[in-house]
């Protein structure tokens, strides 16, 4: 539909669309995301509000309550009775090599099967997603009786070479699958001008996948420092423990207070915190990337 307006000038009318109606499987989906959020940010509340509150303050007031002061004995009680900022860089160490490592043998691994095309790649496929289906519990005595002929028990390295193998696993099985729809114009294009495979892998391949290799570095990351049974079987010693397990030890004593509890829950969980908020943009770029060609 169009006017004239009085200067003689044509106007056009553009309708205005008409809002969708929700549906009830709309009100549904967002129920069901309601009740998943304050599933998960309840459980926070109250590891938060406990943690700043005397023991005292606990038994009076109960967990819903808020502090009548902000008390931070649980926390110092925690920090020092774990040696908190050794057990933050342990687990941090482990989890940072991990990541790098997994993602670099997951890069080359899935090259070879996923580009180089090597005989038996789909049965090669399978046996990495048995690897990943395969539970730790298994693993414990043949890796336990490994490291200890190898003098690597109570190591940190131990722990860092059993992930990474864990997490190139489920790495290789993923960018296999990614890195076999690849454009082959590309790989052609880049061997005529006299690329090798070495070059095609880290100047072509690598750059073009960087946001779905940065999504995997994150999430081995996080799996890697959310690990407890393979650390607490084969880190022992103190010094070697991370933070998840040295929380589960401390929560052990029969001298814990509930504020204290909640202060280690608290502390264990702000670094996966912090990292995942640094890293949420590489993340969502990541993920973006991967559904939009």
């Amino acid at each position: 539909m169009a006017t004239i307006d009085s200067i003689g000038r044509t106007t056009k009318f553009v309708p205005r669309k008409k809002k969708s109606k929700r549906t009830v499987a709309d009100w549904l989906l967002l129920t069901g995301a309601i009740v998943v959020g304050l599933a998960i940010a309840v459980p926070f509340y109250l590891i938060l509000i406990n943690s700043f509150k005397s023991p005292s303050d606990y038994a009076s007031g109960g967990p819903l309550q808020w502090p009548a002061a902000l008390n931070f004995d649980g926390i110092i009680n925690f920090w020092n009775r774990v040696a908190f900022p050794q057990k933050l860089w342990n687990s941090f160490f482990i989890s940072g090599l991990v990541a790098i490592f997994a993602v670099v043998i997951s890069v080359l691994n899935a090259y070879a099967i996923g580009i180089g095309r090597v005989r038996g790649r789909t049965w090669i496929v399978v046996l990495f997603l048995l690897a990943n289906v395969l539970p730790q519990e298994a693993l414990l005595y043949p890796l336990y009786f490994m490291f200890k002929q190898v003098g690597l028990y109570d190591n940190v390295w131990s722990v860092i070479i059993i992930f990474t193998v864990i997490q190139s696993a489920f790495g290789t099985y993923l960018l296999s699958s990614v890195y076999g729809t690849f454009p082959k114009e590309i790989l052609e294009a880049a061997a005529l001008d006299g690329a090798s495979r070495w070059t095609i892998l880290w100047r072509v391949i690598v750059p073009i996948s960087r946001p779905t290799l940065a999504v995997i570095v994150i999430f081995f990351f996080i799996w890697t420092w959310n690990e407890f049974l393979i650390p607490l079987t084969f880190l022992v010693s103190n010094a070697n423990q991370t933070v998840p397990v040295a929380i589960a030890v401390l929560q052990g004593d029969r001298l814990m207070d509930v504020t204290t509890t909640s202060a280690s829950a608290l502390l264990g969980l702000i670094p996966t915190l912090v990292f995942f908020l640094i890293f949420q943009r590489t993340l969502t770029r990541g993920i973006t990337a991967g559904a939009v060609k």
